[in-house]
């Protein structure tokens, strides 16, 4: 494996689309309100995918250093775990990502005002504490929270504000349906991962509840993201509003796989997931830009 294809591994692209999702929704609110601009959406979704990267990069190199990846591991291959990257590389590289995307957060001051840093920093920080840290809070139950908040709520609000310099209350419900499957790409995981996690001492909610409460808390997120389009057509956002309702049937699939799949078939709900949750994004923030 070249040096390049080992990089690209470690970020774990099909993952992006946690970062790029709720971008997509704020630039969504913000052609609505005929307030998009280009310049502070594109540093937001830089900064986005930076942290993302960074984020991927911080865990495999926690993990590996606290025995939940090993070379046996049934999920994708992690660069660390299984001897492709040395771990001070590895530091380094998730160190300067996370500098990287500082300087780009910087930016966004222009736009947002100096309050924007503490939002970056805590973003930055967050990255690198779900399992790192004095208390890495995917450790210890709290890493679905954590991913609802900062690539749900947090990210398209700040998106949206950057460009229109107001936040908007109705952003939440978008925000939230976000959230949502941005938590589901960490229930896949955690759920496929409960073994391992149990005997390294990795308390995530899959642990602590079992695999059921995982399957139903995906299907908690799922239906809420498919209800949300329909209470912003109450709001009269217009019926463009309601094109995420045509991904129902395929979060039917997703969960059906996720309550009878095992192993390393959990790689492809996984990857299924987060494919559902950017053309889920796509298709709301075009309904929400149409929806005047």
């Amino acid at each position: 494996m070249t040096i390049m294809k080992v990089w690209i591994l470690a970020a774990r692209p099909k993952t992006l689309s946690a970062a790029i999702s709720p971008i997509l929704i704020g630039i969504g609110l913000a052609f609505r309100e005929e307030t998009f601009e280009k310049n502070p959406a594109m540093l937001c979704l830089l900064f986005a995918v930076l942290v993302q990267i960074g984020a991927n990069f911080a865990n495999d190199y926690f993990d590996h250093a606290k025995g939940a990846d090993t070379e046996d591991r049934i999920g994708p291959t992690r660069a660390v775990a299984a001897g492709l990257v040395d771990p001070p590389r590895m530091r380094q590289a998730f160190c300067a990502v996370f500098l990287l995307a500082f300087v780009v957060g910087c930016g966004l001051v222009y736009y947002g005002g100096l309050w924007l840093l503490a939002i970056g920093i805590a973003s930055i920080l967050s990255g690198i504490a779900y399992t790192g840290g004095p208390f890495p809070f995917g450790y210890h139950g709290l890493g679905d929270l954590f991913a609802f908040l900062f690539f749900g709520i947090i990210a398209v609000s700040v998106t949206f504000y950057t460009q229109a310099g107001y936040f908007s209350v109705i952003s939440l419900l978008p925000a939230t349906a976000i959230g949502s499957l941005v938590t589901n790409i960490l229930v896949v995981n955690n759920f496929r991962d409960i073994d391992s996690d149990r005997r390294a001492g990795k308390s995530t909610l899959a642990v602590r509840f079992g695999q059921n409460f995982s399957v139903r808390e995906y299907q908690v997120n799922c239906l809420i993201a498919l209800v949300v389009p329909v209470v912003l057509w109450r709001l009269s956002f217009g019926p463009w509003i309601l094109l995420p309702i045509v991904c129902w049937p395929w979060s039917l699939v997703l969960r059906r796989r996720l309550q009878e799949y095992r192993g390393n078939q959990l790689n492809q709900v996984l990857a299924d997931s987060a494919q559902f949750l950017l053309l889920y994004s796509i298709l709301l923030s075009i309904g929400i830009a149409l929806g005047k």
